[in-house]
């Protein structure tokens, strides 16, 4: 689990607990499902359609053995389920403004039903959009529940009724690898469910889909050029696990992200022209173009496309590789600086050393 996420998870459970501390604990709570929406919004706004109906690691035990669009439906379909029906008892959000008609989602369960070919077909189905709308707002009517409770609530518990009810409303399959789930809740308290799913079932499968992610990087940069269109090493990139490359559709560099659709200037301009690259451009040295713009925060990047039209991109990389097996730094401003022809000269003394 994620340190940072497992502490901020293990420090809320601590607050919580007692009740001079219980609204701090609230607001930690709060903060930490931010991050992890963080995490999602990044998946959804960045990745490509395609994307979210690929099983990476196949099937088998473990979240990531699932899609990215299950991932999402599943994390807020619970959450949407155990709030709403189980502890306000009212309308769940999915029935409420057309939801389930705006996320075309042939099911209303939770999904744990699912495996295989099944779940690839209900993940190509979904609006992925739509269904990251959904998940918001599941989100904030759970965070306005959240700030709405007050400490003697977390002990309340709930009754064979409650059960019947969430039985009646069919939002969990009568399949084994589901069915248990209303046992699951009806068992716990509040706390217990604000531990278990509104904190720890979202750490588990946000990490799924980070690993998910990867694992399809990983796969589409495979036999493709790692040299990027503006001259960076996409394999010496410390970014480079969970990026697919400027060369593929699961491009998440950065610079690509802030840009239109997606698509660094760069890239685009490369594509315009029929270039390789910005190295194969006699205008390179002054352009002004997408991550060049940045100047001294991008220069060092200018200076490998710079190195490549004098050397080639084959000596680049090693002299890259040299460089990062005798040196520990993460961005290449860090050997290179912020200016070009410093950055120049210093990949030119390292290719002397080889």
């Amino acid at each position: 689990m994620d340190t940072e996420w497992s502490n901020k998870n293990k420090k809320m459970q601590t607050l919580i607990s007692k009740e001079a501390t219980f609204a701090d604990g609230i607001k930690v709570l709060l903060e930490l499902r931010a991050e992890l929406l963080e995490q999602i919004t990044s998946i959804v706004k960045t990745f490509p359609p395609v994307a979210f109906h690929q099983m990476p690691f196949g099937v088998g035990d473990g979240n990531h053995h699932s899609t990215l669009a299950w991932s999402l439906w599943h994390i807020f379909r619970i959450e949407d389920i155990v709030v709403h029906t189980l502890i306000l008892k009212d309308a769940q959000i999915l029935f409420r403004d057309s939801w389930l008609d705006k996320t075309n989602s042939p099911i209303i369960t939770t999904g744990n039903e699912l495996d295989g070919d099944a779940m690839i077909e209900f993940s190509k189905a979904l609006n992925i959009k739509a269904t990251y709308e959904y998940c918001k707002t599941v989100m904030e009517s759970t965070n306005e529940m959240l700030v709405g409770l007050k400490f003697e609530d977390l002990k309340k518990s709930f009754t064979a009724e409650d059960k019947v009810r969430l039985t009646a409303s069919k939002c969990v399959s009568s399949d084994e690898s589901s069915i248990w789930l209303i046992d699951y809740w009806c068992g716990k308290n509040i706390k217990g469910l604000i531990q278990m799913p509104l904190s720890r079932h979202w750490i588990m499968h946000v990490e799924a889909m980070r690993r998910i992610k990867n694992k399809l990087c990983q796969q589409a940069k495979k036999g493709v050029n790692h040299i990027a269109y503006c001259g960076l090493s996409c394999g010496h990139c410390f970014l480079t696990a969970w990026c697919g490359s400027c060369r593929t559709i699961y491009n998440t560099c950065s610079f690509a992200t802030c840009s239109p659709n997606g698509v660094c200037p760069n890239t685009a301009c490369c594509k315009e022209k029929g270039l390789d690259g910005c190295y194969e451009c006699s205008g390179l040295y002054d352009c002004k173009k997408g991550f060049y713009s940045l100047g001294k925060d991008t220069n060092a990047i200018r200076a490998m496309a710079l190195f490549i039209q004098k050397y080639g991109k084959k000596e680049l990389l090693r002299v890259l590789d040299t460089m990062h097996s005798k040196k520990k730094f993460e961005k290449i401003q860090e050997v290179l600086g912020q200016e070009i022809d410093q950055g120049l000269k210093i990949l030119e003394e390292w290719r002397i050393k080889q």
